[in-house]
């Protein structure tokens, strides 16, 4: 006897997408999700009074070629709001060095210029070769899995200021230092995204958007329809596959969908238990870091000074600066991003330690109004228990042409969900909403009558009239 048709274990994006499909459909679904929350990885924090005054923790972006969660975010009723953008963009070359710019990539000089326009136009010609859906194919497969990202930056780029801004651009991104990330992986990343610029890019890219009332809505809308499906503070630590179904926890269903990252995924105890293959994948997919931080003012200042607010700084230790102001105006925010070995050198020490060397730096970038800010926030995704990182997990050398392959076929009864499992915009929203959508269709098409059959006998009992 099942408890249910399918078990979803997660409550992300993925997760819920995946149960909002199949409840769609007529089957009947629980989610189990180990936070007393939903969300994953997106997380709202309120900054005022209204609705929308509201930063995220978490993931924030969408941009325009994410068509499946902005067609989703529009199905629940939510807008979007453009990033702020317009004005001069910072670039802190040197402590205390600063020059204004326009567009993506400040202008550092001819040589230094020529040197990365030339190991940039390398590197979109690299992706241009690999296939996102199965970039163990790509020509040179294995040359490219066995280097990381770095050794390719040394010797590609001459200057130390074209290395340093392409790290910035990975650590960005990645969440990594370019030395832990396969090249292979970084071309495919690429590759799902629609290219290189697409990632980096506000306008036209993967910054250029918000959500009204903070990303978490998507997640939180989705619950609210499927009501008592969801069940929080519900850690899956087993999942057992029998002869006609799966007992994830203590639910028994005829399948089952894991919408968890794959480091934490490798975590649960399965029984019979998954593959070797499938085992080492997880055991080399570690997640990035990140600690979240943004510091609030009165107002946004840097905008009067004729200022978008985005700025990067070699120095850091926020490296990545944004305008997070919300909608309305108010209350100013400003968003600075502590990634990769930013983010674990300052992890250990306290919050008042970190803020003051965030808020040092956000000052030699804008000056003395940005050393008093008159709140501090900040997240950091390592210490979650049920993310230990973000933004997703990254693989290293040789593990795409060695294990790639059990991304996301299913085994068994179990099939796999998240952003990390998608082939579009992986690591985003959308490739979390695409990978909880083909999960779905993988169980009804794997299940075919049975399902069918169950779903039927449900509607037909539903819609019957008892007589009066």
């Amino acid at each position: 006897m099942h408890d249910c048709d399918v078990v979803v274990v997660g409550a992300g994006l993925a997760g819920l997408t995946a149960a909002r499909e199949l409840a769609g459909a007529g089957l009947d679904v629980q989610v189990l999700e180990a936070r007393d929350r939903v969300g994953g990885r997106t997380l709202n924090h309120s900054v005022g009074e209204r609705p929308e005054d509201v930063v995220e923790l978490g993931g924030q972006w969408v941009g325009p070629t994410q068509l499946e969660v902005l067609a989703l975010a529009e199905d629940l009723g939510l807008a979007t709001y453009p990033t702020h953008a317009e004005g001069k963009n910072l670039f802190e070359i040197a402590e205390g060095k600063v020059k204004r710019y326009s567009g993506t990539i400040p202008m550092l000089g001819p040589l230094v210029m020529a040197d990365y326009g030339k190991a940039d136009l390398s590197l979109k010609r690299l992706i241009k070769k690999v296939s996102a859906e199965a970039p163990w194919e790509a020509p040179n497969a294995e040359q490219l899995d066995e280097q990381t990202f770095g050794s390719w930056i040394r010797r590609h780029a001459r200057t130390r200021v074209a290395r340093e801004a392409i790290a910035m651009a990975c650590r960005a991104v990645f969440a990594v230092e370019p030395s832990e990330i396969s090249l292979l992986h970084v071309l495919f990343y690429a590759a799902s995204s629609g290219g290189w610029d697409d990632l980096l890019d506000t306008e036209g890219g993967a910054q250029q958007d918000r959500i009204v009332g903070g990303s978490q809505l998507i997640s939180l809308r989705m619950a609210e329809e499927l009501g008592d499906r969801v069940t929080l503070s519900a850690p899956v630590r087993t999942i057992r596959t029998e002869a006609d179904g799966v007992v994830a926890g203590e639910v028994r269903a005829r399948r089952a969908i894991v919408a968890v990252p794959p480091a934490l995924a490798g975590r649960i105890t399965y029984d019979p238990p998954l593959p070797a293959p499938r085992d080492q994948l997880t055991q080399r997919m570690p997640m990035g870091s990140v600690i979240k931080t943004m510091s609030i003012y009165d107002e946004p200042f840097w905008r009067e000074d004729g200022l978008s607010g985005q700025a990067l700084s070699i120095p850091g230790p926020a490296q990545v600066i944004f305008d997070n102001t919300p909608p309305n105006g108010a209350p100013g925010v400003i968003l600075g991003f502590l990634e990769a070995r930013d983010a674990r050198a300052l992890a250990p020490v306290s919050e008042a330690e970190r803020r003051e060397a965030v808020v040092g730096g956000l000052a030699r970038v804008f000056g003395p109004r940005a050393a008093k800010p008159s709140g501090y926030i900040e997240k950091n995704w390592s210490a979650e228990p049920f993310s230990r990182g973000c933004y997703a997990g990254v693989l290293g050398p040789g593990a795409w042409t060695t294990f790639g392959t059990w991304l996301r076929d299913p085994i068994d009864r179990i099939h796999w969900a998240g952003t990390e499992t998608a082939t579009r915009w992986m690591g985003y929203f959308d490739g979390a909403v695409q990978s909880g959508k083909r999960a779905a269709a993988e169980v009804m098409r794997s299940e075919g009558s049975a399902l069918a059959t169950v779903a039927g006998a449900r509607a037909a009992q539903a819609s019957r009239v008892v007589p009066g």
